[in-house]
C-alpha cells in the first residue's frame, strides 16, 4: 500500500469486519466465499480495516470496542441509508428482518432490491451489492447487516435495540466505564 495515499473505508469493509468478528483469524478465502467476494477484495478490505484500527494488524481479529463504536456512531454518517422512495420486491432488512422484526412492529417493510426477494416494500440501498444474497450465503452476516440498516436509517429506539443486539452478537457489552 502506498504510504502517501489516504486510505478510506468502503461500505463493503463493514461485512468483512463483521465476518472476522464472528470468525477471528479466518482465511481470506473463507471470508470471500461467505460474502461472495474475491479473496483479493477481502485482502484489500483487511488493509483498510487495519489502517482504521478496526482490525488488529496481522491478526485478522477485530478490535471489538472500536468496531462497535464505529457501527454505533460512524456508519450512519459514513454510509447513510434512507428509503429511496421506490417500492419493490426484495429481501427484508432493518426492522423488517430477523431478529428485529420480532421487536419492532411496522406496517412499512424495508427491503434490499432482489428479484428473488420474498416481500414487497420500501427499497433501501444495501451497504454492498451482494447483501441480498446473505440470507442463503451467510445468515449471521445477513442478520447483522439488517440490524445495521436500523442503525443507519432507523429512529432512535430502533437504533438502540439494533445496537444492543449487535453488541450481543459480537460478544461485547458496554460497561458504565465505556459509556463515560
Amino acid at each position: 500500500m502506498l504510504k502517501d495515499k489516504q486510505l478510506v473505508l468502503r461500505p463493503l469493509d463493514v461485512p468483512v469486519a463483521l465476518r472476522f468478528a464472528e470468525c477471528p483469524g479466518a482465511t481470506y478465502r473463507s471470508v470471500a466465499e461467505d460474502l461472495g467476494m474475491s479473496s483479493a477484495t477481502v485482502h484489500e478490505s483487511v488493509g483498510r480495516l487495519e489502517v482504521a484500527q478496526l482490525l488488529r494488524p496481522g491478526e485478522r481479529a477485530v478490535n471489538r470496542h472500536a468496531l462497535l463504536e464505529f457501527l454505533e456512531h460512524g456508519v450512519r454518517y459514513a454510509f447513510p441509508a434512507s428509503p429511496t422512495g421506490l417500492r419493490g420486491r426484495g429481501v427484508p432488512t432493518a426492522h423488517s428482518a430477523p431478529p428485529l422484526d420480532e421487536e419492532i412492529d411496522s406496517c412499512q417493510a424495508w427491503v434490499w432490491p432482489s428479484k428473488e426477494g420474498g416481500i414487497e416494500g420500501q427499497v433501501i440501498t444495501p451497504l454492498f451489492e451482494r447483501a441480498a444474497e446473505m440470507p442463503q450465503r451467510c445468515p449471521s452476516v445477513y442478520e447483522m447487516l439488517a440490524l445495521l440498516d436500523s442503525v443507519r436509517a432507523g429512529r432512535a429506539r430502533e437504533r438502540r435495540i439494533a445496537m444492543d443486539m449487535l453488541q450481543d452478537r459480537l460478544g461485547y457489552r458496554r460497561t458504565a466505564h465505556d459509556a463515560a
